[in-house]
């Protein structure tokens, strides 16, 4: 059976810090369909959805990761929204 230690408080607190910048980038996933298409959207919110699935595996795994997991949540939304609006004239 492997060693398993507590986290470290700033662990908790990065993570914690990972959880709620994701619930923002969730705010900006969420209202996309104001620029975004019905059938495209669909495949932003799944995106997002698998995003959550691997914030719960890094809060699990490596709890000071989880920032970067928000992070790159965002990342992929203004990539996918930008090139959205230049390559299928996305507008609002």
């Amino acid at each position: 059976m492997p060693n398993q230690t507590a986290p470290s408080p700033m662990a908790t607190i990065s993570g914690v810090v990972g959880i709620i910048l994701y619930a923002v980038t969730g705010f900006f996933y969420l209202t996309s369909g104001l620029v975004v298409p019905a059938p495209w959207l669909f495949v932003l919110w799944g995106v997002w959805l698998v995003g959550l699935y691997l914030l719960v595996w890094v809060f699990r795994n490596r709890r000071a990761w989880t920032p970067l997991v928000a992070i790159g949540a965002a990342a992929i939304w203004w990539i996918y929204v930008t090139l959205g609006g230049e390559f299928f004239d996305w507008t609002a």
